[in-house]
């Protein structure tokens, strides 16, 4: 089942997640009830598979380096989230400022992202704690 449409905004932030190396609000919890590194990289992985394949944000993806995103991704959920990993990349703002993110593209992101996380197993309240953790990011993303 898809997270309700209100948490909808709050989980792209997933896939934008390069902000700082460990959030001040890490919830050392919700790393192991994820189910630790290996579900993030399979919710990544959902995710990616899903976002390049979807027509209304794929073209934001061609000239990306699908690895390395996967990597920063991985590593950042997993330090927002109370694991073990650091992550070191750009910030949200700087990685996003030239994009031009709608809301619209926003929300497709979303949509892949809630079925990344259903087809991961993830149960509905452990994903709205992630989005909870992830959510003010969304200022940065969505610059139009």
């Amino acid at each position: 089942m898809k997270a309700p449409a209100l948490l909808a905004p709050l989980a792209v932030a997933l896939l934008c997640a390069l902000g700082g190396a460990r959030s001040a609000h890490a919830d050392d919890s919700l790393y192991s009830q994820l189910g630790g590194k290996p579900a993030l990289e399979l919710v990544v992985d959902g995710l990616l598979q899903r976002a390049t394949q979807d027509a209304r944000i794929k073209d934001f993806f061609k000239e990306t380096n699908l690895k390395y995103l996967r990597t920063q991704l991985v590593d950042q959920l997993c330090a927002v989230t109370g694991g073990p990993c650091r992550y070191e990349g750009e910030t949200m703002a700087n990685a996003h400022a030239a994009m031009g993110l709608s809301q619209a593209h926003f929300n497709a992101l979303v949509e892949d992202l809630q079925d990344a996380m259903d087809a991961a197993g993830l149960p509905f309240a452990t994903q709205g704690r992630l989005l909870a953790l992830l959510a003010p990011m969304h200022r940065d993303i969505v610059t139009r």
